[in-house]
């Protein structure tokens, strides 16, 4: 199987270079701009959000119902719906952003990477004790960011002693959990209700201009979508994979991946891809190039579609994922052509797109 991986990885590393530079000076289209920047936050942003607010918002019912009779069968909806929760999150998680940075809304949402385990140690001290202000979402709005998002969700759902939650109706851990799951939809309602304000952060995406607090002209919000892609794929593997696996001789650290509890470490890095193919496709960025040079944005696609069929075959189990040789080629494939993946869009789209020899998201240029 590793043969294989590394067969497969060799041969996308040595097409896809010559098919993105069949043309070699491919021409930035800027009539098309203003179409993909409306695209790109009706078709996508503003849909996304809307879907995380959605989500969460089922999950805060099924908090409530499993709380008021617990069982089972609704702490399994419960997790159910929180699963749901976390996969329309990682799809719109790329879009750093805006809203979402701001009033720290994206750490309160996902507080990630956690390296001195600070959030865990927040939340074991409140389970142990319990503080009745963290059981309403608008008191627990004020406290960590690190206590009130989907790492502290899933530890309530699937950490020590998660049993508690069956024990007694409306026991504090439960309430607890709910008080998060009203948080995070309270989190993706504020974001959803800025991205549809007409006049709002949308029309400044939609109209750039000399008066626009966040774009100038065109070519700068255009800039700000790409580096959405960008930094998205930077994530995924330096604060995602590379958190926990750097390669086949480096230590491994299975409980600092994310959602290693849940089992959702490669369910959210999956989403992350779908989220940054989701956004290329729905807001037609192939639309900002000459014809003859779209094959850069069909190699991108290409790629991504490899690293999300990737992230779906590995284990669920993290623990598997970095001891298996099989698991093991595959985290080796998503870290090759992550970093492949990271390269064609700052350099091969981004240079495509005029930025210019030498331009770098990383160096925040």
């Amino acid at each position: 199987m590793k043969s294989l991986i590394r067969s497969m990885t060799a041969l996308l590393v040595a097409i896809l270079p010559a098919t993105a530079q069949e043309t070699s000076t491919p021409t930035l289209q800027a009539n098309a701009i203003p179409a993909v920047l409306e695209k790109a936050v009706d078709r996508f942003i503003r849909p996304g959000y809307r879907d995380f607010r959605d989500r969460a918002g089922d999950f805060e019912d099924a908090m409530q119902a499993l709380c008021a009779t617990p069982s089972q069968e609704q702490l399994t909806a419960a997790r159910d719906t929180f699963v749901k929760t976390v996969e329309a999150w990682s799809k719109i998680e790329i879009v750093r952003v805006g809203p979402a940075i701001e009033a720290n809304r994206f750490e309160r949402i996902l507080f990630y990477p956690d390296r001195k385990s600070t959030g865990l140690k927040q939340v074991q001290a409140l389970l142990a004790n319990p503080d009745e202000s963290a059981t309403r979402a608008e008191t627990l709005r004020e406290k960590s960011v690190a206590m009130q998002g989907l790492g502290a969700a899933e530890f309530v759902l699937y950490g020590t002693d998660f049993e508690l939650l069956l024990r007694e109706p409306n026991g504090f851990r439960c309430r607890y959990g709910a008080a998060i799951a009203g948080n995070l939809e309270h989190l993706g309602s504020e974001l959803a209700a800025e991205w549809d304000e007409p006049s709002g952060v949308q029309d400044a995406w939609k109209h750039p201009g000399a008066d626009n607090a966040y774009f100038r002209d065109n070519r700068e919000a255009m800039t700000a979508l790409l580096g959405i892609l960008v930094h998205g794929a930077e994530a995924v593997r330096d604060q995602r994979i590379e958190t926990f696996y750097k390669g086949e001789d480096a230590k491994t650290l299975p409980r600092q991946a994310i959602f290693w509890r849940s089992g959702l470490t490669f369910a959210s890095i999956r989403g992350n891809f779908e989220g940054m193919r989701t956004l290329i496709d729905q807001s037609d960025m192939q639309e900002l190039l000459d014809p003859g040079s779209r094959s850069i944005v069909t190699s991108i696609d290409f790629v991504l579609k490899s690293l999300i069929r990737t992230a779906g075959a590995v284990s669920p189990d993290v623990e598997t994922a970095v001891t298996s040789p099989e698991e093991r080629s595959r985290l080796d494939f998503l870290l090759l052509n992550g970093k492949d993946l990271i390269l064609r869009l700052n350099d091969d789209f981004g240079g495509a797109l005029g930025l210019g020899a030498g331009f770098s998201f990383s160096d925040g240029d």
